[in-house]
């Protein structure tokens, strides 16, 4: 049994003389209700003491010696009342047997409540329900042995008797159980009563009267019901612990007093049909009044949970050094915290968004951001998660602050409203790092351009000079190679750094057009160089509004990343279609080449990515997306669902779209049904 320490030998006999002693008193009680030509008692306590009693002692080694002192009582009291030795011994089994049952059933159906393996409670209606299945099996048990044992004896078996079995053992284990799991639980965890309050002598003063009234003076009248409202007021309003005694006490006085012929049980006039009711009546009060109090701790216990976890929740939120604000189309905040009010640097103190020129929203571009065009304001509109670099400049923040902010909207609505989450970080020392990176490597670039053309010069008149086919000739070859690979990566990360900061210049561009010259030149250059030239085919493709310089730079780039990737010694085959949807045109460049390894098709936009079979810097869909998400639109790659090879999509803005462009920051990858 976990958490339960095991049993002195001293601890275990003290127990065990303890209940044998409450057992006796019991035994002795019920063996004073025998049915009239039977040895079957019409109300048996001890079914719920030895419950107790066994269920106490799950983790005694000397559990034997309870076995014994259940024997010695239940022969010694049932002798002593008349029963015969074999019958006394018949009962012993019987109960013995359900006791056991009882015991084994809680420890695998109850671990966690003391007796079971535990330390909890009663606290829930799911413990009650499985107290009654547990009961109910218990005395099922019992009654296979016990009301056989009478026929055994008596040559007659009574089916009353055996329901009056099943109705006395089950209330019993119920009631008494349940007491005894209250009292061990809180002695186990040394909680110690409650106090006394005013409104439990009132249920108790009430209730007494209430019970007195209909047992004992309204005779005869059919008034049991209203008992039943003590028992909800009390399951209601007080602790689980009373409402078990305030059960068990007044439950015994309706038991005693039908048993005497008092209350309105007491015209029914078979004695066996008569405590079958009693006992009845006993468990549906019993068993009423504790689903009323389990229900309702349950439901204490999960406000009580909830409030903790608020408490945390709120406690997380105010600790975040990233701002966190929930607020509707309208501006109207749910949440903030103390980050958000800190970054911002300013609040409007009404509850509601101010505008944009209030808080000093800029681009990135030194611009406002227009009415409509905030993260929030785009998530909402959309459905869709989005982001982008803010710079904030109040008087609260006069020398500015860049915040990359994103905004998720949330997936039901809040009072009729539809919000969305705003997470936003100052992200101005990373921006400046990058800023100087990127400018650095501008420089970089460009100042090795000129010695770089000066070496492809010098290799070029050598090589003129250098007979053919010499080691001299092979070296100078080796040297323009290697002057060709340099000018690349240069001009890759010349083109890496306009990508990203230069202003987009949008006009309308003929992207069908524009895709045919790329084709030609791309023709032209496989003839002049002897290899396959590509078959490209271009479908119809609408206008885009976008910067021409940049556009074109994307298409040659996503067509010569095809060409890289076609088949060795094949020619490859392009595929390049395109539509409009709504605001923006969405087209697809396919390839029938080597394809890209799977999972790799979000790293291969990462800058530096090389693939080992194909030749690259590395920055050439990197600069791809750079220039889509400047256009403000996503590009994706994937498996051609055609066969083989790769497909990239990508988003432009369509044209006349009635937005502006800005640069973003791109959310979640777009989903598509096709990919690079």
């Amino acid at each position: 049994m976990t958490g339960v320490p095991a049993l002195t030998a001293g601890r275990s006999l003290v127990r065990t003389l303890g209940f044998a002693v409450l057992y006796l008193v019991a035994t002795y009680a019920g063996r004073l209700t025998i049915m009239d030509g039977t040895n079957l008692s019409l109300v048996w306590p001890a079914a719920g003491v030895a419950a107790v009693w066994f269920v106490a002692q799950r983790s005694s080694r000397w559990r034997v010696f309870d076995v014994l002192a259940l024997a010695a009582v239940t022969m010694v009291v049932n002798t002593a009342t008349g029963a015969p030795a074999v019958l006394a011994a018949l009962f012993f089994v019987a109960n013995l047997a359900q006791a056991w049952m009882f015991s084994y059933l809680f420890g695998r159906w109850l671990p966690d409540l003391w007796g079971g393996g535990g330390t909890a409670p009663l606290s829930r209606p799911r413990h009650l329900w499985l107290l009654v299945a547990i009961s109910g099996l218990a005395t099922a048990t019992g009654a296979v042995i016990g009301p056989t044992a009478v026929w055994l004896v008596t040559g007659s078996y009574s089916a009353p008797a055996a329901a009056v079995w099943m109705a006395r053992n089950t209330a019993s284990m119920l009631l008494i159980g349940a007491a005894g799991l209250c009292v061990g639980a809180g002695l186990r965890r040394r909680t110690g009563p409650r106090p006394i309050t005013i409104e439990s002598i009132v249920v108790t003063v009430v209730s007494a009267v209430a019970y007195l009234a209909v047992f004992g003076f309204l005779y005869g009248q059919p008034l049991a019901f209203v008992l039943i409202v003590m028992t909800v007021w009390a399951g209601s309003r007080l602790s689980t612990t009373f409402v078990v005694f305030h059960g068990l006490i007044l439950g015994s006085v309706s038991v005693v007093c039908t048993l005497h012929g008092s209350g309105p049980f007491a015209a029914i006039a078979s004695h066996p049909v008569r405590a079958l009711v009693g006992q009845l009546f006993v468990g549906v009060v019993a068993v009423v009044g504790l689903a009323v109090a389990l229900g309702r701790d349950e439901r204490v216990a999960v406000q009580r949970a909830a409030a903790d976890q608020a408490r945390l929740l709120t406690t997380i939120i105010d600790s975040m050094s990233e701002g966190l604000a929930v607020v509707d189309a309208e501006g109207r905040f749910l949440l903030t915290n103390p980050a958000s009010r800190r970054l911002i640097g300013t609040v409007s103190g009404t509850g509601q968004a101010a505008g944009n020129d209030f808080y000093g929203f800029h681009r990135t571009d030194g611009t406002l951001v227009p009415a409509g065009e905030l993260p929030f304001q785009r998530a909402l509109a959309t459905g869709e998660p989005a982001g982008a670099d803010i710079i904030v400049r109040n008087a609260g923040v006069p020398q500015g602050r860049t915040l990359a902010v994103r905004a998720v909207p949330l997936p039901y609505d809040i009072d009729g409203r539809r919000y969305a989450v705003n997470v936003f970080s100052d992200v101005t020392a990373q921006r400046r790092q990058v800023d100087e990176l990127v400018a650095f490597a501008g420089v970089v670039a460009h100042d090795l351009s000129n010695p770089l053309t000066t070496v492809e010069g010098w290799a070029e008149i050598i090589a003129e000079t250098v007979p053919a086919g010499t080691e001299a000739a092979g070296g100078i070859a080796r040297i323009s190679r290697a002057g060709a690979r340099m000018r690349s990566l240069i001009e890759d990360l010349l083109s890496y750094t306009i990508a990203r900061d230069s202003a987009p210049a949008p006009e309308r561009v003929a992207a069908a057009e524009l895709v045919a010259a790329i084709a030609a030149d791309r023709a032209d250059q496989a003839e002049s160089s002897g290899t396959p030239g590509p078959d490209i085919t271009c479908g119809e493709l609408p206008d885009v509004e976008a910067d021409p310089d940049l556009v074109r730079r994307l298409f040659d780039t996503v067509i010569g990343t095809a060409i890289r990737y076609a088949v060795p010694g094949r020619a490859p085959r392009i595929v390049i279609d395109g539509e409009r949807d709504g605001d923006v045109v969405r087209i697809r460049v396919s390839d029938d080449g080597i394809g890209i390894p799977a999972g790799g098709h979000e790293a291969v936009f990462e800058s530096f990515h090389r693939d080992p079979r194909v030749a690259g810097t590395g920055l050439g869909l990197a600069i791809c997306r750079r220039i889509v998400h400047r256009h403000g639109g996503t590009i994706t790659a994937a498996a051609n669902p055609g066969g083989g090879g790769t497909t990239i999509t990508l988003t432009l803005p369509a044209y006349a779209r009635a937005r502006s462009i800005e640069p973003r920051v791109p959310v979640d990858a777009e989903v598509t049904r096709t990919s690079l």
